[in-house]
């Protein structure tokens, strides 16, 4: 079955780098080598017109990888640009031999003075994983160049300046295209770095190379859908696949809490019933008659549907006023699994409690008022939210945005591979959140369907996108591809 891709910290990747040169015998020179071949090779492939090749080298091994490829691409007859960075001449050994090299094949360097020659590519070869500051002067002036010429960028192993453990960067090189070497470093999955195209290319080393490094963190992409949603028996029947109970629509926001009921029984979902206010029950019967909704004024009447569920989805449109407050309350003291977003969310960060039987589903406004922080706290580190959130609360955390992390006491952070700008608009979280409680209610634990709920959510959005693009996509525009990818042949 297909696995995840592990990602791991950069310094566990060094430490592969230095298994590798030690241990295997070889040369930190040779696996500079086979790095900066593999990038000239995969530039060839993607950019076959490309003649003309700027390449910016800085003084590290990322540096180095950039002078062997600048050698290839001369020798192969292409016209060769190459900028040294501003921080200096090369300064390990490995790399100091690839520029030697690059001289003596006839290439030349100059220093980047502000300007940058007329070429058909750009090759970021200045600072790899070792980066632990934001580019500062003349480094920052050369990355807002290259950004600015609206050519390719092609990145060797990380977009110079982002942070290749946490994915955040104050500015970085908006690759087009990242080749990353040796092993997937976790930062280039999630926040900025989802601009980036990644491809991974191991160097050649034995699988032994990695033995011993636990994963910092999981990616899960579309093809791992396979690995849980197996088709269903012939004999099946309803009650198998679970009662999901959507709680929320306060007046005027009916519309989230049909949207999260239309999107647990495309999820697969066997039942799915609304508790809402009594004047949106005509409404919701209306546009989707197959959920059974039903009139809910005050906890008491909310304690006999929650009786006959098995997950209760609790938020969308639920309000923060006497209503919404008195059915979070009666939701959160019952016990029973449930997914708690938008509203629900506000309504925990104003009166915050361990909810072990809960999944959170908090975009980063709604993380940072959880943990008292501010938005951009939360952007800085992704992986360190979540996590901290899921210790907090002792329970499955999602944080949504560009690279969805799910995160769990116990469990190895899983970043989703899926989903795509245009997911980012009102009625998206809504989905999302019956969408894992489908899956939980069909019996998948709690870590896995918010996994694989954002996955297949991701993976409809981007499904529904490359129909007529990205801008003016709707929540309900999922819905067939929901309905689809949860089938899969």
């Amino acid at each position: 079955m297909n696995a995840p891709l592990p990602l791991y910290h950069p310094d566990q990747v060094r430490a592969m780098d230095t298994h590798a040169t030690e241990a295997l015998g070889l040369s930190a020179y040779e696996l500079m080598g086979r790095a900066g071949a593999a990038a000239w090779q995969l530039a060839q492939q993607r950019w076959p017109q490309a003649r003309r090749v700027g390449i910016v080298c800085g003084p590290g091994n990322n540096g180095g990888d950039g002078y062997v490829l600048a050698r290839l691409a001369r020798a192969s007859g292409s016209s060769v640009h190459l900028l040294a960075g501003p921080d200096g001449h090369p300064r390990s050994e490995a790399a100091r031999r690839a520029a030697q090299d690059w001289r003596l094949s006839g290439g030349v360097t100059r220093v980047f003075d502000g300007q940058l020659p007329d070429v058909d590519l750009w090759v970021d070869a200045l600072f790899g994983t070792g980066l632990s500051r934001a580019p500062v002067g003349a480094s920052l002036a050369l990355i807002e160049r290259l950004n600015a010429t609206r050519l390719p960028l092609f990145s060797l192993d990380v977009p110079s300046g982002m942070d290749a453990d946490r994915g955040s960067s104050r500015l970085s090189v908006r690759a087009t295209l990242c080749l990353s070497f040796v092993a997937a470093k976790r930062g280039l999955y999630t926040g900025r770095a989802c601009e980036s195209e990644v491809l991974l290319d191991r160097l050649g080393l034995p699988a032994d190379a990695f033995a011993g490094f636990a994963p910092a963190a999981n990616l899960y992409r579309h093809e791992n859908l396979s690995r849980v949603l197996a088709p269903r028996d012939a004999d099946s029947h309803k009650g198998e696949f679970g009662h999901v109970l959507c709680v929320g629509g306060e007046h005027g926001m009916g519309g989230a809490v049909r949207l999260c009921a239309e999107a647990a029984l495309r999820a697969g979902a066997g039942l799915a019933s609304v508790a809402t206010r009594s004047e949106g029950v005509a409404a919701l019967v209306a546009a989707r008659p197959e959920a059974m909704t039903h009139a809910v004024e005050d906890a008491a009447a909310l304690q006999v549907l929650i009786k006959r569920a098995d997950v209760l989805a609790v938020g969308p449109g639920l309000g923060m006023g006497d209503w919404g407050r008195t059915l979070f309350e009666a939701a959160a003291g019952s016990g029973k699994s449930m997914i708690l977003d938008a509203d629900g969310l506000s309504l925990l960060a104003a009166s915050p409690r361990p909810l072990p039987q809960a999944i959170l589903t908090p975009h980063p406004g709604e993380a940072a008022r959880l943990l008292g922080v501010s938005t951009e706290q939360v952007q800085a580190d992704r992986f360190l939210a979540v996590e901290t959130l899921a210790h907090q609360f002792g329970c499955v955390v999602v944080l949504k945005g560009a690279g969805t992390l799910v995160a769990a006491p116990g469990e190895t952070t899983a970043v989703i591979g899926a989903g795509n700008p245009g997911m980012a608009t009102g009625g998206m979280g809504d989905v999302l959140t019956g969408v894992i409680a489908a899956l939980h209610a069909q019996e998948l634990p709690p870590f896995q369907a918010a996994v694989y709920g954002a996955l297949l959510h991701g993976a409809a959005g981007d499904a529904a996108a490359r129909i007529d693009g990205e801008r003016g996509l709707l929540p309900s525009d999922l819905f067939p591809h929901l309905r689809r990818l949860a089938n899969p042949a």
